[in-house]
């Protein structure tokens, strides 16, 4: 049976909302139809910031609302530009907004999906972290699902690697295959590049890693800060702001000045950037070696700069852009959200325990009716 459908998602990254329309036709087929993404004002974005460092129950409240009222806006947008009717599409499926991760303990996703319900008139499913976490899971990544059953190769093994605000990788055996399949959040994607950037220039993220690329990394400081514990802990593992957030940019900042006197914010930004891609690049020799493709989506595809030292970082291995094999490596993530939907919808669970460590396989998700 062949579904339309709607995937919704904002990410650590804080960027905007990516809204994905897409065809599944089995478990092994999805096919995006059209997508779009809308960034969030500045004001909008400073207000999610402000929240997530501690705002009241009211802002909590509001912003939940609002962010459903803006997540609708967006499916319609969507819609109109893909000259379809909503009354074609079987159901939209929203991730919302992390606005608090605890893994094993409590995860928080806003975006009222009452709302998005009601302005689209059509099913939503949504909060498919919660049962993970409920399960004594990590809650993520949630992604790897996909990753398997969609966009592994049918004879070897591959790596997909998403770089957002966070950065976060499966192997993949073969398509379809569990056996030997390990997937985590390797640390920071562009969010602590981004917080520096934010810290020196008062710009809200590195375009492009532009000033990144312009400064010099202080390796020192960069293997300092992987002395973090959370490197070094096995899988299953996740992480998100609260750990890798502007207070992990500000040692950052501190240290890099304290070893190079005369640090420019472009050295510090270069710096944080050192510290994404040799995470991933460690994380990598460490638990994937056997696989030679690595396969790049997220913004971190669409900077120049994190993909260069990424090569640097992975010692020749190769390294391809989502897109070049599937398609906008930007939609692959709310593609993903869809296709989780799908099997909620269909009673089929969404979660794989050998990679969040929940007790147990679980359908995913709340449905809000149409």
């Amino acid at each position: 049976m062949t579904d339309l459908a709607i995937g919704l998602m904002s990410g650590t990254s804080l960027d905007g909302i990516d809204a994905a329309l897409v065809r599944i036709q089995s478990h092994h087929d999805i096919a995006l139809v059209a997508f779009q993404t809308t960034p969030f004002d500045t004001r909008f974005r400073r207000a999610i910031l402000d929240t997530m460092a501690g705002g009241s129950v009211r802002d909590v409240a509001r912003l939940h609302a609002d962010l459903g009222a803006r997540f609708a806006d967006a499916s319609h947008t969507l819609l109109e530009q893909a000259g379809i009717p909503a009354s074609a599409v079987a159901f939209c499926a929203s991730h919302g907004l992390t606005l608090w991760h605890e893994p094993r303990r409590v995860t928080l996703q806003i975006g009222d999906p009452a709302v998005i319900a009601e302005r689209l008139a059509m099913r939503v499913v949504s909060d498919f972290r919660s049962r993970d976490v409920a399960a004594g899971g990590e809650g993520a990544p949630l992604v790897p699902m996909a990753d398997m059953m969609l966009f592994g190769h049918r004879e070897r093994a591959r790596v997909l690697l998403n770089v957002g605000g966070m950065a976060n990788l499966t192997l993949v055996p073969r398509l379809g295959s569990s056996d030997g399949l390990i997937a985590f959040d390797t640390g920071p994607g562009v969010s602590v590049c981004d917080a520096v950037v934010r810290n020196g220039t008062g710009h809200p993220f590195d375009r492009d890693g532009k000033l990144a690329a312009e400064g010099q990394p202080v390796s020192g400081v960069a293997n300092a800060m992987l002395e973090h514990p959370y490197f070094s802990r096995n899988p299953p593992k996740s992480t998100g702001r609260e750990v890798f957030g502007d207070q992990f940019a500000a040692r950052l900042i501190d240290r890099t000045r304290e070893a190079k006197p005369d640090a420019s914010t472009a050295d510090c930004a270069a710096t944080a950037l050192l510290v994404t891609c040799r995470a991933i690049g460690r994380a990598i020799e460490q638990w994937v070696g056997q696989a030679d493709e690595i396969v790049v989506s997220g913004g971190g595809a669409r900077n120049p700069a994190l993909l260069a030292l990424l090569e640097q970082e992975l010692g020749g291995r190769a390294v391809h852009r989502f897109d070049r094999l599937f398609f906008d490596g930007d939609a692959k993530e709310a593609a993903a959200f869809a296709y989780l939907g799908w099997l909620t919808l269909a009673g089929e669970p969404g979660n794989l325990p050998a990679v969040t460590g929940a007790g147990g396989a679980r359908i995913l998700g709340n449905v809000t009716p149409a």
